[in-house]
């Protein structure tokens, strides 16, 4: 069974994951598991001890010093204990090969990862710097290091600084899983401590918050923290550590830190205030008593994570293939995406077409609903009224007058009519066109791959649309020559069918001639209009078949084709420049993959260790 330990050392490998692939928390557009991972983290105002308190855990002399605002990242710091006898030496992610085995380095490199970031102008940055430390004289264990609350800027430092830090260290304990290391000097009011104060906000139980005294050999004379250490004080669910850090001459001297722990420890043994607690003082104390807890946390909380984990990997892997592969860097590779993503959108298009998704319907309506309507507008009443009829027979016979049947008048009101039908013939046209267009322009919309990529989707609605456009025009004619072709040739046997005229006794001389001749005209019209009906049925049939024909079926048929002509005719530059994606999808893709290479590690780091149950 592994130990409780290798506990710590896994989420020690989890937590520098998540600080090289970018996952420090604050970041609610990504899942984010830095905040599910138990962590103690050390809070404390300027001038409290606080880095003091950390070297004397690790034992060494390793943070920066100086005035106003040193910490100005966070630093996670993670510790490693190893066999007696190996050398002691520090590593950080951003610099994976190279081992620290001057701890004075150790120093200079925050500072400059601190400068690298934040500049030289005494800002603050949320992003961490990751440092771990290999050591015999350590216990495992994991401290994130904040800058020190403060009550005023300094110089070169904006007025915003101030509350800028709070919200930092806010966001940091107020998350349930962090553990808070509350750092106040001894030789303070204690209810003036801006770590005290601020951990009583976010844990007013006490169930979080580990108390730390400092600097208590630097209390007044006659004065002593046994009631704060005792817990009667300020009682804590925890109990309180008190530390005694090297003094400021001791670190002007450099007085060597195993040393300083040794006189912590005759400290506290020869004191008559806290020689009874002698035990459970000082730096390796609370060092031991932090790592004995996270152990026990992260035990704890470690089917959530794993959990977690598992759900988060799900949702990353869902949207990563919603948002497709990378875009490949290859001509050929590039032109193949391009072909499947014109596919794609072709299926979508056929299927709108073909009844799987909506919108074919409405051509159906065209033939079914709009034609048949304009072809009953049509203004024939007007074109065979009487007064029409005689006036088109007269100018058609000339000076000679039909002596039976007005042949060229039949013709000429026949032909007239039949112009009329050009009219519903090009709307039906236009109108199949215009859902074409709008089946298109929905295709495009519903092809989840393409949202990608904003150039291809133009380009390929301006090709389709382009081919629609032909076939429009293509259609037109054909549908046109339809009416043309009843025009140029009339139907003979349907006139020859027609019941000839008879007049039915009495003396034709009584039979007015005015009446003779209405109806004569009438008889014309019926005729006409009888014909005109006929080649109405006639073309409702076949206006449909050549709209369908020349549009509908080559849309389906062969939309792109000529895009893939001009496609096959593109260079390796061209074909790049429409797989442009845009750059928001990108950045989204690469977040997600790395968010995913985080879980997936985390995922294996807890695989590869089984715990005590």
């Amino acid at each position: 069974m592994a130990t409780m330990e290798s506990l710590i050392v896994t989420v020690n490998r989890i937590q520098r994951a998540c600080t090289v692939l970018g996952d420090h928390g604050g970041d609610t557009a990504l899942p984010t598991l830095w905040e599910a991972l138990p962590s103690v983290v050390v809070v404390g105002g300027q001038s409290s001890g606080k880095s003091s308190v950390l070297e004397s855990i690790v034992g060494r002399d390793f943070l920066p010093r100086g005035s106003g605002i040193v910490t100005r990242r966070p630093l996670v710091l993670q510790l490693h204990k190893i066999e007696q006898g190996v050398q002691e030496y520090a590593e950080f992610p951003h610099l994976p090969k190279k081992k620290f085995t001057d701890f004075a380095m150790v120093r200079k490199e925050i500072q400059d990862e601190t400068d690298r970031i934040t500049g030289k102008s005494k800002q603050i940055s949320p992003v961490p710097i990751h440092l771990s430390i290999y050591s015999p004289n350590v216990v495992n264990l994991t401290l994130i290091d904040l800058p020190g609350l403060t009550k005023v800027a300094v110089e070169g430092q904006p007025e915003s600084i101030v509350q800028d830090i709070e919200t930092m260290v806010r966001s940091y304990v107020e998350k349930p899983n962090c553990i808070i290391l509350a750092i106040t000097p001894a030789n303070q009011d204690i209810a003036t401590s801006d770590a005290m104060k601020l951990s009583r906000e976010v844990d007013p139980s006490g169930e979080r918050t580990f108390g730390v005294l400092t600097k208590l050999d630097l209390m007044d004379k006659g004065t002593n923290a046994v009631d704060v250490l005792e817990g009667r004080a300020y009682p804590l669910q925890h109990p309180w550590v008190g530390i005694v850090n090297r003094s400021q001459a001791d670190i002007n001297k450099n007085v060597d830190m195993i040393a300083a722990r040794r006189r912590e420890r005759d400290f506290f043994a020869t004191s008559p205030d806290y020689g009874h607690l002698a035990s459970k003082m000082g730096s390796e104390y609370l060092a031991k008593l932090l790592s004995k807890h996270l152990e026990s946390v992260i035990r704890a909380r470690l089917p959530g994570i794993t959990s977690l984990i598992n759900k988060s990997i799900d949702e990353l892997e869902a949207e990563l293939s919603h948002l497709g592969r990378p875009v490949a860097v290859d001509a050929g590779a590039q032109l193949y995406t391009i072909l499947e993503l014109c596919r794609a959108f072709d299926k979508i298009f056929k299927e709108h077409l073909e009844g799987g998704r909506p919108g074919g319907d409405r051509i159906y309506g065209v033939f079914d609903h709009q034609l048949p309507a304009a072809l009953r507008k049509l203004p024939f009443d007007r074109h065979l009224s009487l007064q029409n009829i005689r006036k088109v027979v007269s100018e058609a016979d000339g000076y000679q007058p039909h002596l039976i049947a007005p042949e060229q008048g039949y013709r000429r009101l026949i032909d007239g009519a039949l112009h009329y039908f050009r009219g519903p013939a090009e709307a039906s046209v236009d109108a199949v066109h215009f859902l074409l267009k709008e089946l298109v322009r929905r295709s495009i919309a519903e092809t989840q791959e393409l949202k990608r990529f904003p150039t291809l989707q133009a380009e390929i609605a301006a090709a389709a649309n382009e081919s629609l456009e032909r076939f429009r025009e293509e259609s037109k004619k054909t549908t046109l020559r339809l009416v043309e072709m009843e025009s140029s040739y009339l139907t003979v046997d349907f006139f020859r069918k027609l019941p000839q005229e008879v007049e039915k006794g009495g003396n034709p001389n009584s039979v007015s001639a005015d009446r003779y001749v209405e109806g004569h005209f009438r008889r014309i019209g019926s005729n006409v209009s009888s014909y005109v009906g006929m080649v109405s049925e006639t073309l409702r049939n076949t206006i449909p078949k050549a709209v369908v024909y020349c549009q509908v079926r080559e849309a389906k048929q062969s939309l792109l084709n000529h895009f893939y002509i001009l496609l096959g005719k593109k260079e390796a530059k061209q074909l790049a420049q429409l797989l442009d994606e845009d750059p928001a999808l990108m950045e989204r893709r690469q977040q997600c993959a790395k968010r995913l290479e985080l879980y997936k590690s985390a995922r294996d780091e807890i695989d590869s260790v089984s715990w005590a149950r």
